[in-house]
């Protein structure tokens, strides 16, 4: 009897989605404490940072109002990547009953190798943070970490942690960036009450993120003082470990400067079978669209370390 192709896969889909999902559900998902995750509906998405206004002046009796603008700053463009990858199932292994075996296996791999290319986009923002070569500048010319952030009223701003100081990450250099962060200003120079919302760090810093957030007393100290940061909820949200930041020293504080970094979402995850007529092979394709990068730098400070 002649196997009918386009019946087997129509058959065997339901079962392959079921083990795809299965397998890239397993993949942690360490890029959501990350972005602020949006949908799009074309090629490329842009974000344009406005500066705001000035301070507002006192308007003497008689007197005209005063007029400021809102300016463009700069543009922070997302161009969406098509990520694809198949395989297929030959019309041999279907004959001799193997397809379901083959397949399942293949599932597997493949998901795996979606989801770990997500992960590796993801966490290339924060790898290449202290970076402008190539494509790692944001939308000022700068890294996304820097200490010369250029601002229109003149000047720069920094948002590297430990005030701008190459430090390992300790309670002490912590307690320093944060309050740096409440005094982060806008681009006309006014302060905008931001505050820290979470820490990311590598595995290589869990029991040191641990330790420091955690601990009720002071980190290394036998005064009995009370740890300042766990007592007053200083990181809210606490720590994420991303696994595949490769630098073991750096760390990066999220703050809750809104638009900071994002992730754009064209086309979510697809999965599709069909069988090849000069082959007589069955394909199954995965697919999705999407993009990461930086809108605002406000929404992060960091340190490589040293």
């Amino acid at each position: 009897m002649a196997i009918n192709r386009a019946s087997i896969s129509k058959e065997l889909l339901p079962g392959l989605n079921a083990v795809f999902g299965m397998e890239y559900g397993e993949v942690n998902n360490e890029h959501e404490p990350l972005y602020d995750i949006e949908n799009s509906d074309r090629s490329f998405e842009e974000e344009v940072l406005f500066t705001g206004f000035g301070t507002a002046p006192t308007k003497l009796e008689g007197a005209a109002v005063s007029f400021d603008n809102a300016s463009e700053s700069y543009v922070a463009r997302y161009n969406n990547e098509t990520i694809a990858l198949a395989f297929a199932i030959t019309e041999e292994a279907m004959e001799d009953n193997l397809y379901d075996t083959f397949s399942k296996l293949r599932a597997r791999g493949l998901a795996r190798a979606m989801a770990n290319t997500k992960q590796q986009k993801a966490a290339a923002v924060f790898n290449n943070a202290f970076s402008t070569a190539g494509a790692d500048a944001i939308g000022d010319g700068q890294a996304f970490i820097s200490t010369a952030h250029p601002i229109v009223v003149g000047g720069t701003q920094s948002n590297k942690a430990n005030n701008g100081t190459n430090a390992d990450l300790s309670q002490t250099t912590l307690e320093t960036s944060l309050i740096q962060i409440q005094k982060t200003k806008d681009d006309r120079g006014i302060l905008i009450g931001a505050g820290a919302v979470s820490l990311h760090i590598p595995n290589d810093l869990i029991f040191v993120a641990d330790v420091i957030l955690n601990t009720p007393g002071t980190t290394g100290s036998a005064d009995n003082d009370i740890n300042s940061l766990r007592n007053m909820g200083m990181v809210p949200n606490g720590f994420f470990v991303n696994r595949r930041f490769n630098d073991p020293d750096a760390y990066f504080i999220k703050t809750d400067v809104p638009n900071g970094t994002k992730m754009f979402v064209r086309t979510p995850l697809q999965t599709k079978m069909e069988p090849d007529f000069d082959t007589g092979n069955i394909r199954f394709k995965a697919r999705e669209r999407y993009s990461f990068g930086v809108s605002d730098w406000r929404g992060y400070y960091g340190n490589p370390g040293v």
